[in-house]
Order: C-alpha cells, then sequence, then structure tokens
C-alpha cells in the first residue's frame, strides 16, 4: 500500500467514524454504511485517479485556471472538483496548493456585481457547484497570501450567496423559469437547467439561503420535458424530443438530489437510463459518464455497481499513459469524477 493509498483511507477511516458518530440512528434506519461510506476501493480506480490528478496539476495555470479547452469557470470548477472529490486534503495535502488556487480564481472571475461566473449559465452552475463543494472544507484563513487586494479576499459565504443570486435572477427573468447559454436568455434548455439546478441544490445542502420557488420552478420545467419512455427534450419544455441518455441522467439526477423520487418522472428516466448500463455514447461521452454516475448511484445502487464495474474496465483501457483521459483537462475532469462516486466525500455524493 502506497503512501497516497494509506493517506485517503485515513482520510475515509476518519470521515466514516465521524458521520457514523453523529448520524447512527439515521444510518441504522435508513442505509447500510456500505452503501453511504462504500467499500473498498478498487487498487485500479485508485491508480487511475492519483494518475489522472497527477496530470490535472501539471496543467493548472499559475493563476489557478485550467485553460485547454471549455475555458471558464465551469472547467476549472470541474477541474477543483477532481481533486476535492477523492477526499484529498485541501489545506495541508499533496495538492492542497492547486485546490487553493483553483478556489481563489474563481473568486476572482466572478463579477462582484452581478455574482456572474463566466462564460455561460454552464459555467455558472459548475463554478457554483464546486465552490458550494469546497465550502467548509477550505481553510479560508490560508486561502489568500495576504498581498491581494482587500476587495479580492471575499469569504466563501459572499461569493455563494452573489452566485444564487444571479440563477434566481436570470431564472425570474426567464419564460420558462429556468436557463440558457446567457443569464438574459428567455429560453431555456435541460442541460444548463440541470449544471444551474445541481450548483443550486449543493448550495442549499451547504446552509445557503436559495429560494424553493426557483429550484421547484426549474425542476417542474425539466418535469415538463420528461416523456413516459424516460425521454427528456432538449429545449422548449415538453416531453420527448430525442433520445439521450445524457439528458435522462440529468433529470434522473435531478429528481434524486431535490427529493422527487416519488414522482412518476423519476421512475421513467431511471428505467431509460438503467436497462443499458454498457452504454457508450457517441458524443461527449464523458459528460454522459459524469452524470451517469451519480444519476445511478442515486436510483439504483445495484445498478451504479454493474456500471461502475463497465465503466472502469473502460477506463483502464483508454486512459492515456500520461494520465489523461481524452487529452484536455474537461475531459479528464469529467472522467474522474465518473469513477469519485467509489470515494464519496463530496456532499453532492450523499445518497
Amino acid at each position: 500500500m502506497n503512501g497516497t493509498t494509506r493517506h485517503k483511507l485515513t482520510k475515509r477511516t476518519t470521515a466514516w467514524l465521524c458521520a457514523s458518530l453523529l448520524s447512527l440512528p439515521v444510518l441504522v434506519r435508513a442505509q447500510s454504511p456500505a452503501l453511504r461510506f462504500g467499500g473498498e476501493i478498487p487498487p485500479e480506480v485508485d491508480r487511475m485517479y492519483e494518475r489522472g490528478l497527477a496530470w490535472l496539476a501539471q496543467k493548472q495555470s499559475p493563476d489557478g485556471q485550467w485553460q485547454d479547452g471549455q475555458n471558464g469557470a465551469g472547467q476549472t470548477g470541474l477541474c477543483l472538483m477532481s481533486f476535492l472529490a477523492s477526499g484529498e486534503d485541501p489545506n495541508y495535502g499533496k495538492y492542497a496548493a492547486n485546490i487553493r488556487r483553483g478556489v481563489r480564481s474563481l473568486i476572482v472571475l466572478q463579477d462582484k456585481t452581478t455574482g456572474y461566473l463566466p462564460s455561460s449559465m454552464y459555467h455558472h452552475g459548475f463554478g457554483m457547484l464546486a465552490l458550494a463543494e469546497a465550502y467548509g472544507t477550505v481553510d479560508e484563513s490560508q486561502l489568500w497570501d495576504g498581498n491581494e487586494p482587500a476587495a479580492v479576499r471575499r469569504p466563501l459565504s459572499q461569493v455563494l450567496d452573489l452566485a444564487v443570486r444571479c440563477a434566481v435572477t436570470s431564472a425570474a427573468k426567464n419564460p420558462f423559469g429556468a436557463w440558457r447559454y446567457s443569464p438574459d436568455a428567455t429560453d431555456a434548455d435541460t442541460s444548463v437547467a440541470g449544471a444551474v439546478l445541481m450548483g443550486l441544490l449543493a448550495c442549499r445542502n451547504a446552509g445557503l439561503s436559495v429560494p424553493d420557488d426557483t429550484i421547484n420552478k426549474a425542476v417542474e420545467y425539466i418535469r415538463k420535458s420528461t416523456a413516459k419512455n424516460g425521454y427528456v427534450n432538449y429545449s422548449g419544455g415538453f416531453g420527448g424530443g430525442g433520445e439521450s441518455m445524457a439528458r435522462s441522467s440529468v433529470a434522473t439526477l435531478v429528481y434524486a438530489v431535490s427529493k422527487h423520487k416519488d414522482w412518476e418522472e423519476f421512475g421513467y428516466t431511471l428505467k431509460h437510463i438503467s436497462t443499458d448500463l454498457e452504454h457508450r455514447e457517441g458524443s461527449h461521452p464523458e459528460y454522459y459518464r459524469y452524470y451517469a454516475a451519480q444519476a445511478l448511484f442515486q436510483g439504483d445502487y445495484d445498478a451504479w455497481q454493474k456500471w461502475n464495474r463497465v465503466t472502469i474496465r473502460t477506463f483502464k483501457d483508454t486512459q492515456n499513459s500520461d494520465g489523461a483521459f481524452g487529452g484536455s483537462s474537461y475531459q479528464t475532469a469529467m472522467s474522474l469524477l465518473a469513477l469519485a462516486l467509489n470515494y464519496r466525500f463530496l456532499p453532492i455524493y450523499e445518497r
């Protein structure tokens, strides 16, 4: 067992003991500790994940961003979450400096008036999600070196409040109550809506104030876009509109995390994505896997286990010799996060 693996196992054991002591009565009634905290991490996952993180660390810009593809707050947020998702210590661990630079870069990127995290509402959603997952784990007293202007050194709570306000304001102006690429868009689509919703739900999970009305209207938009066969329309707010395992996975995850597993639509989309666990997405496969991992884990744990085994085999055959997946930070981060349910450190992964 190498030092990295021992470090992760120690953190994992600590997290398990703390959560068990705090929540034992609930866990006994609700689900087994194995489901909540997982079993032993497959060694090939640890190896692939560590190689991927090492590659991402090398690709990070001095200003903390990752700028080799889908440039913006979203790509940086996804890369940042990749480090947090496997339990890397954000304050004293091997990659603590990378994590701090990533958090700082998102704070600097944010429009301090509107709260917008550029360069689209896609990016805003993923950036907000990453900051919400970092909130409470990053020691903010160590975040800045003291040479920055005071206006730059804003607390994460303030940054997240502004990000939430931006999303809420954007949805209020939108006839569908959801989002598309621009904060001022008058149309909406289920992919962007899913990204922003997951960011808002993560903020709510972190204890920040998020209006229920905003979340309810946006989830209702996705509900109206869902057909009985589990297909989810891309835009327009009506069900069906073409098969996409990625969009069905987005909807399944949103229904689960927003606590609507009792809805028929949740059953429709979950059934659709769980019928072909060896599905290979023709375009944007990393995007599909990112959402499928979380949707199956939240919806059907046994199905996730089967899907996870298939995905591990696929990744063993496709990871580049340098540790990257597909050659870009976006593809690598999305792929690592598809494996990260094996670790279950991010609060958004709680079932």
